[in-house]
């Protein structure tokens, strides 16, 4: 008999509590190690660093929320070039072990089980909250700003750890005003979601859309997956993959969001639209359990 190995939300946020966990003993381990042949000050950065940040992830996986998907999402995968740094500074087998986990870690707050089960937790009453993909343009600005973020705050680190304080004080600072401004416009892509009510479906999404679109149950004509010749108004971003189209019997409006070409936004009126579930198959069976017309 096959055995299915895929991770479900729920135990995919178990295994990343379980990994955080992992990681703050191997990580203080490895600066342990990496510390034993210089001063204290470098235990005391470095530690007081992985404190705030096991810390942060510790909060955000005991009470799952969309804000607190954003703070996995942002600070787990650091973990793996700070693993890297205690490598690179003698932090031995210790530092190896941190590396692994870390790369597991990441890949597992990056998922969409762990999405879902993240932004679920802070659900009203009897909805179903199924995030979307990021529009396919805005993934590289992502990384790059992510990247850039971690490297200076990274960089601050190590800095601080050798005593250079005015230079690694300064990038600090930076690392912090770009914590604020970052962290603010990716939070905006945790609380994009297909939520399904008594009342019907819900499109909520502030990066795509200017106004929350909603359709009553007996507005629903069929949800099915989209075909690669659909006319339906595209309101996944665009997204890659599959998408799932909403067919209504009476015509919906939809109001894109701001523009430099349209600032007070575009409405659109629709037959059909387009979304992009991060898990289409599981999007459908959400659905369909919502008493919805699935083909």
């Amino acid at each position: 008999m096959p055995v299915n190995l895929a991770l479900t939300p729920r135990s995919s946020l178990w295994t990343l509590r379980i990994a955080v966990v992992a990681l703050a003993v191997l990580m203080g381990a490895a600066i342990s190690a990496a510390g034993d042949q210089r001063t204290s000050t470098v235990m005391v950065v470095a530690t007081t660093a992985l404190g705030v940040a096991v810390a942060a992830l510790v909060v955000a996986l005991v009470v799952p929320s969309a804000l607190g998907l954003t703070v996995v999402r942002v600070v787990t995968p650091a973990f793996v070039p700070a693993a890297v740094v205690a490598l690179a500074r003698d932090g031995g087998p210790w530092a190896v072990g941190a590396l692994a986990v870390a790369l597991l870690a990441a890949a597992i707050a990056l998922g969409a089980e762990t999405g879902e089960a993240m932004v679920q937790g802070s659900a009203y009453g009897d909805e179903r909250r199924l995030p979307l993909k990021v529009p396919a343009a805005l993934l590289l600005p992502i990384v790059v700003s992510w990247l850039v973020w971690c490297a200076a705050a990274l960089a601050a680190i190590v800095l601080l750890c050798a005593r250079q304080w005015a230079v690694g004080g300064a990038l600090l600072a930076v690392a912090g005003l770009l914590t604020f401004a970052l962290f603010r416009r990716f939070h905006r892509f945790s609380r994009r979601w297909l939520v399904v009510v008594p009342a019907g479906i819900v499109v909520h999404d502030h990066v795509v859309l200017g106004e929350t679109l909603m359709v009553q149950t007996t507005n629903v004509r069929l949800c099915q997956l989209a075909l690669a010749d659909t006319q339906a108004a595209d309101l996944t971003g665009p997204s890659t993959g599959h998408a799932i189209e909403v067919t209504v019997k009476e015509m919906v409006t939809g109001v894109f969001a701001a523009t430099p070409r349209d600032p007070k936004g575009r409405a659109i009126h629709m037959q059909s639209f387009l979304v992009a579930p991060s898990r289409p198959g599981r999007a459908l069976q959400a659905l369909a359990a919502g008493k919805l017309p699935v083909g």
